[in-house]
């Protein structure tokens, strides 16, 4: 599947990292999901559960709060009302690009921050918690040998699964006056809860609890035999499947911004992810695609580069306009493979060229065609190549108007 990465602004004005998992086709639906305390859009859990909704048609979008993973700004300051906050802008962004989410899904703290959001965006139909705390002050229980030191000196370092992280007093203060309860109350969607009952970290009496004071629809799916981080791929994926399957009945298709019929030419969108220092991403109709240039080129090659996509189109138009010809004539052509390569010659090494100075752009393109064709037919299909569309846009005269977007 593929990943579109980028960053949005989150409540405090800093730059949050996000990725986006986009099935093949067009999404069925956007999800958002909001991952545990201290985790990361990158935690097993949030990774694996996104994937397997987009293999499943449902496009999610999963992002570090303030202070955590790639985002900017100090985790310490952050609180849960801020969390919530930079869900509801997550939220905004996808609304104002792709569609906004109609699934929310949070795991652990952050199920209990859906919870807490979902008033706020009004286009969500179905609400997804994971063993999540009935009460966000649930958290405190990680470091509650430190909960007075903190109150007493107004931050303290304390050490979560392995890292230490700075907690305020005021990170205390907003999650006790958080009255989730009665927000899960007057929830108005649908509700599936889901939690091990084994779980040793936010025990199943929390699940109970949002169960007891959210309205119908709700439903509860027990996740049997996994741990409290979903840890094991089988039990993301298992979750990943009932929400896809359960919220089917809540969400309808997403309705897209335009109506693409696939008529030719479509409009080209190219984005910046900044996500590294050159990666793009580019949308064409109902396709998703990424751009970037290789690590020598000082990017990440995570996409094609720009040449890449230009050879790519040469290459694809080539081998179109040959099979279309070949078909016309009942050729024996089986197979097309053409195979490119971009480089700079001395202008002076070109007899055939205007150009007398310099250096001038030349691509190498070598074809192979399979099939048990005679030489009149192989040297026919050789002249049709160099009639590919692409071929003689490269080799005409081109026309590029560029101006500023309103």
């Amino acid at each position: 599947m593929p990943t579109e990465r980028f960053q949005f602004i989150g409540e405090g004005g800093h730059r949050l990292a996000a990725a986006l998992e986009l099935p093949q086709g067009e999404p069925s639906a956007y999800a958002l999901f909001a991952h545990c305390f201290t985790c990361g859009k990158d935690a097993l859990a949030a990774k694996r559960i996104a994937v397997a909704l987009a293999a499943r048609g449902v496009a999610t979008l999963r992002f570090d709060f303030t202070g955590l993973g790639s985002s900017e700004g100090d985790f310490a300051n952050s609180t849960f009302s801020s969390n919530v906050a930079d869900l509801v802008r997550a939220a905004d962004h996808l609304r104002q690009t792709r569609n906004a989410p109609a699934i929310l899904i949070g795991h652990s703290l952050g199920g209990a921050a859906i919870l807490a959001a979902a008033e706020r965006i009004a286009e969500a139909k179905a609400v997804v918690t994971i063993a999540a705390p009935s009460d966000p002050s649930h958290v405190t229980g990680l470091f509650s040998e430190h909960v007075d030191d903190i109150r007493k000196h107004g931050e303290l370092q304390v050490s979560l699964a392995g890292r230490t992280f700075s907690i305020k007093r005021e990170f205390l203060d907003d999650i006790v006056e958080q009255n989730l309860m009665a927000r899960v109350g007057q929830l108005g969607k649908a509700l599936l809860i889901m939690h091990a009952p084994t779980d040793d970290t936010v025990g199943i009496d929390n699940a109970t609890r949002i169960f007891v004071a959210a309205k119908h629809p709700k439903s509860f799916v027990s996740l049997a035999d996994a741990d409290h981080l979903l840890s094991k791929i089988g039990d993301s994926n298992y979750a990943a499947e009932v929400i896809a399957a359960w919220a089917s009945r809540y969400v309808g298709p997403a309705a897209p911004k335009a109506v693409d019929r696939g008529e030719a030419p479509r409009q080209v969108v190219v984005r910046e992810t900044r996500n590294g220092k050159f990666q793009q991403a580019i949308s064409v109709g109902p396709h998703r695609l990424a751009a970037d240039e290789p690590t020598a080129a000082g990017g990440e090659d995570t996409g094609l580069s720009p040449y890449d996509f230009l050879l790519a189109g040469l290459g694809a138009c080539t081998s179109m306009t040959m099979r279309l010809y070949a078909d016309r004539k009942s050729l024996p052509l089986k197979r097309v493979t053409v195979t490119l390569k971009h480089g700079k010659i001395h202008a002076k090494d070109c007899a055939e060229c205007e150009t007398r100075e310099g250096k001038i752009d030349q691509i190498e393109r070598v074809i192979s065609m399979e099939g048990a064709l005679d030489a009149e037919q192989r040297n026919k299909l050789m002249e049709i190549a160099d009639k590919c569309p692409v071929h003689r846009t490269l080799t005409s005269e081109i026309r590029i108007v560029t101006s500023a977007a309103d």
